[in-house]
């Protein structure tokens, strides 16, 4: 990464890093390794492992704090709202970290500075580059400052979290099929296994989603849906 380009992602961030080679590797991207053929570059998986973590503790200790008259169920719906690749991508895109992935041409070509799984990917991986870098109050600063307006609308607004009834009854106002949801791949161990789920209307596929479970996927995808068919 150019340096001038470098600097101006760290003042996007709003945090200057020690190690920059951590924040160059949060944002490369596994097709850019595999198309340079660089041993001395990593790409952002393991990065993107430690990040998902980092984020679920941050989001959960302010959750805590910040609404403690709520109950563990409420809290982990929201937890599960914020924390999720469409969300993840939507917050990305906020602070344009698309124009900083570094992708092997087949994926630039493809248009994954704007995929949603590359950007809540490399989004984690970054979060997990500034905790090491610059330490957890530092990551709990930039978690906080880009998360807290989907936190306040999820927990506040009291905003559905229903989102696979709400696209079912959707369907059946406007006489359209109902939602099947359709596994479209699995991946990691038994025990830390990551479900991946089509939402499909008819024979068009309106939704995706990941999650730690079948049903967290399916209200994922069922969200994306549900945006799509309101536009």
């Amino acid at each position: 990464m150019l340096e001038d380009k470098l600097v101006n992602f760290q003042k996007r961030l709003g945090c200057f890093f020690h190690n920059t080679n951590l924040l160059i590797e949060s944002v490369t991207h596994k097709s850019y390794i595999n198309e340079k053929k660089n041993k001395n570059r990593k790409d952002n998986e393991i990065l993107e492992f430690l990040g998902d973590a980092v984020l679920n503790l941050i989001v959960s200790e302010y959750l805590i704090k910040t609404y403690p008259h709520l109950l563990e169920g409420e809290l982990s719906k929201i937890r599960a709202m914020v924390v999720n690749e469409l969300t993840l991508a939507d917050i990305a895109r906020r602070i344009n970290l698309g124009d900083f992935l570094l992708l092997g041409s087949g994926e630039e070509q493809s248009g994954g500075r704007n995929k949603n799984s590359i950007l809540a990917n490399a989004l984690e991986a970054v979060i997990a580059a500034i905790y090491s870098d610059c330490g957890l109050n530092e990551a709990a600063s930039f978690v906080i400052r880009n998360f807290d307006y989907i936190i306040k609308i999820s927990a506040e607004s009291k905003v559905s979290f229903d989102f696979k009834t709400e696209i079912q009854e959707f369907c059946q106002r406007h006489r359209l099929s109902l939602p099947v949801y359709k596994v479209a791949g699995e991946k990691g161990p038994e025990h830390e296994k990551i479900f991946e789920i089509e939402l499909w209307i008819g024979n068009k596929p309106f939704g995706k989603g990941r999650g730690r479970s079948k049903k967290e996927a399916e209200q994922i995808a069922a969200e994306e849906a549900i945006k799509k068919l309101k536009m």
